[in-house]
């Protein structure tokens, strides 16, 4: 067995994990200051393919630049933006057929002249899909070939030899990873909404019903429709649930009071107004016996509108408890 070679003076371990970790704080420096208005067109591109609602934006890159890619593709899924990883390899030999015109390609390469990717970009110029590159040359096939070329300063590489790809790759995924935050930040993508995309929990809180989580009658800030807001404020108050329900009977729902409707109507005579006059009619309601999943479904299905709380309703169609997104994520249905 052949003995490791002793160290020397100079081979101080901190002094070159701290050299290796400035290096790469300077490259990401250089980074930030050098994004331009092609990284907003770029934004803006992959939301408008979200919001179409048929797309996906595919991330391709090779060796060093596939791993990166293929964790940027990760943290875009888990913040909303349907995202799939190609090999550019594969996609010379059918993978192809994974990218559909309503798609927008994310290609990633350090140098831009990798061999492999030259069938993947002629086939974005052929079927005239977008194409997003991120890559450190600027004169290269790839970025002279994107719609929106992303172009990271050349900074010297954390390796000694200036050879490991370190620099190079801890911008491309900080790079990455503005590009999620700021689609996600386009698209409101709240805490709740965020759980939807990260369950994490067992089998048996997938199958919790709406029952096994809801807030009970006995617990519910129930209010008359003529009941005057001040009133209101109070029980809505007391209860902690972010609303109230209007029932005349304390059975049939007439309509529910949130925050929302508090802000809509907020005025100097708010207080001197009734439920009736506040509440939003027809409120959404859910069986106690349905999957808690399901409530989960319809109070978010509608990014950036999504609601809060859902009436709960036994057999008969009668009031029988409220169930919130937060208990929801609480309980790990998300």
């Amino acid at each position: 067995m052949t003995a490791l070679p002793k160290k020397t003076e100079n081979a101080n371990d901190l002094d070159t994990a701290r050299r290796v970790i400035g290096t790469e704080i300077d490259g990401l420096k250089a980074l930030a200051d050098a994004l331009d208005d092609q990284f907003v067109k770029a934004i803006e591109t992959i939301h408008a393919m979200k919001t179409d609602g048929h797309g996906r934006l595919i991330v391709a890159g090779i060796g060093k630049s596939g791993h990166v890619a293929k964790k940027i593709v990760a943290t875009l899924a888990s913040t909303g933006t349907p995202s799939h990883f190609v090999h550019p390899g594969e996609a010379s030999h059918g993978d192809l057929g994974m990218i559909t015109e309503h798609d927008v390609v994310l290609m990633i390469s350090n140098s831009g002249e990798n061999a492999e990717l030259s069938d993947l970009i002629a086939y974005t110029r052929r079927f005239e899909i977008p194409l997003i590159c991120i890559t450190s040359n600027a004169d290269s096939t790839l970025a002279q070939h994107a719609d929106m070329p992303l172009i990271m300063p050349k900074m010297p590489e954390a390796c000694p030899n200036g050879m490991a790809p370190t620099t190079s790759t801890t911008m491309t995924l900080a790079l990455g990873d503005a590009i999620a935050v700021a689609l996600l930040e386009r698209m409101g993508l709240t805490k709740e909404q965020f759980g939807v995309w990260h369950p994490g929990g067992k089998l048996g809180q997938k199958l919790l019903k709406v029952s096994d989580i809801m807030t009970g009658h006995a617990d519910l800030p129930l209010v008359a429709p003529t009941t005057k807001m001040d009133q209101v404020l109070l029980i809505m108050t007391e209860k902690n649930l972010g609303c109230a329900l209007v029932s005349e009977n304390n059975k049939d729902l007439t309509g529910i009071i949130t925050d929302g409707d508090l802000k809509r109507h907020m005025a100097q005579n708010l207080l001197e107004k009734t439920a009736a006059e506040i509440m939003s009619g027809n409120p959404k309601t859910i069986s106690g016996e349905a999957l808690a999943v399901e409530a989960m479904n319809i109070m978010t299905k509608t990014p950036g509108k999504y609601i809060t709380s859902l009436a709960v309703t036994d057999e008969s169609g009668a009031l029988s408890g409220l169930i919130r997104l937060q208990d929801c994520i609480q309980k790990g249905v998300a």
